[in-house]
């Protein structure tokens, strides 16, 4: 990956010294989603065990959808030690562009079973007028 040792060092280094801008311990973790469009509504999809409802945030425009979220953990027991630790714990967040316009209070959130459901309603695509010639007097 890196063509030298030194270009190694040099890239740590750096990300040492862009964590005093940026501190990466609190980074957000991302929701994997699903994207399903039917002719008349577009839906979301995400597996999203442990977190009950009042802890997810949704906001939706136009084109777009951000679900935010915390997956919190119990404490580990007194002398326990971590073998394996893969799922991710804490803040996440996800931004999904939309394929087409929806409307945004027309919308539904569901959570069964650890899987969030978020159906949206399309918007009326661009409507067309025909232009008329008047008729002089």
């Amino acid at each position: 990956m890196f063509a030298k040792k030194q270009d190694e060092q040099s890239f740590f280094a750096k990300a040492s010294k862009d964590k005093e801008e940026f501190d990466f311990t609190k980074s957000e973790g991302q929701l994997a989603v699903d994207v399903i469009e039917t002719p008349d509504k577009v839906i979301i999809r995400s597996a999203i065990a442990g977190v009950s409802e009042n802890d997810l945030h949704i906001t939706i425009n136009e084109d777009m959808v951000t679900i935010r979220g915390e997956r919190s953990i119990a404490t580990l027991p007194l002398n326990s030690t971590v073998h394996y630790e893969e799922c991710f714990w804490g803040a996440f967040s996800r931004s999904v562009i939309l394929p087409c316009r929806i409307k945004p209070d027309d919308a539904d959130a569901s959570l069964l079973n650890g899987i969030l459901t978020i159906v949206l309603n399309k918007a009326r695509g661009d409507v067309h007028i025909p232009v008329r010639k008047e008729v002089s007097l």
